[in-house]
């Protein structure tokens, strides 16, 4: 086989090895976090370590040695383009604020597209030793038990993941919490836009929101929740509009049409999605 006949199934044997892979040497980077140098982004919570950009480093010189035809798109080092018509996207630690604090909310990321839809979709939760893992027709699984979302599970009787960032205002994430509380449901946030979309796919959360993410803390949990049974609001992925930040929406079939509701009551453009 050449790598020109390396198809969905050997993208997804590579996206879990890799996975296994980054997520240790990410473990090993938070269990010596105490020596990282941490640097900030665009703000004081928007914080970055040498981590995030070896295991980065280490995911796209494996792909690309691999399959040197696929576009390969990471939080830290941006595009490289390709021919193949597949791009990786890629977050190597997601929940990077929780990592650097201790916290065990961190997840690497790993989403393959094809044509702008999410066809793999990895969430390594190394502090969990959880596996998250799903590919386009093959169903979802977590440490490879097949995941099937329960339709009984509602915004009432459930609780709603809700995340939010400094590219929206403090009052359009008040209202967001305000509307789901009236409608009767529960909220957490744990740092970890990527992981929660795990959760929700798994059903531990009936659905998630967050009114400006970038593609690569979403693709991943996007596939998992589809294959799991769920839904996701769609995300423009192709061209330019897959390196800007939209809304992303995921849940389980008997909460989307009242999260929808809940996106289309509060949301407001963030200026930082219009400038």
């Amino acid at each position: 086989m050449t790598k020109h006949d390396i198809g969905l199934d050997q993208r997804f044997e590579l996206a879990k090895s890799l996975a296994a892979e980054a997520g240790a040497l990410a473990l090993d980077y938070f269990n010596k976090r105490d020596t990282l140098v941490v640097e900030t982004k665009r703000d004081l919570q928007d914080v970055v370590s040498i981590a995030d950009r070896n295991v980065e480093t280490f995911l796209r010189e494996r792909v690309l040695a691999a399959i040197p035809e696929d576009s390969f798109l990471g939080e830290e080092f941006g595009l490289q383009d390709g021919t193949s018509g597949y791009t990786w996207v890629v977050d190597p630690i997601d929940g990077t604020a929780p990592f650097v604090n201790g916290l065990p909310t961190w997840c690497v990321s790993i989403a393959v597209l094809r044509g702008g839809v999410p066809v793999i979709g990895v969430i390594q939760v190394p502090c969990m030793n959880e596996t998250y893992a799903a590919a386009d027709g093959m169903g979802a699984t977590l440490n490879g038990k097949s995941l099937k979302l329960d339709p009984s599970r509602t915004i009432q009787n459930s609780m709603t993941g809700i995340s939010s960032n400094t590219m929206v205002t403090p009052e359009l994430v008040g209202s967001i919490i305000t509307d789901l509380l009236a409608r009767g449901g529960s909220f957490i946030r744990n740092g970890s836009g990527a992981l929660m979309l795990a959760y929700v796919a798994a059903g531990r959360l009936v659905g998630y929101y967050e009114p400006y993410m970038r593609a690569w803390d979403c693709m991943a949990g996007f596939c998992l929740v589809k294959e799991a049974g769920g839904r996701f609001m769609p995300f423009p992925a192709e061209g330019d509009a897959l390196l800007s930040g939209h809304p992303v929406l995921a849940g389980n079939v008997s909460a989307y049409d009242e999260l929808i509701a809940l996106h289309n009551t509060c949301y407001v453009t963030p200026a930082a999605a219009v400038a």
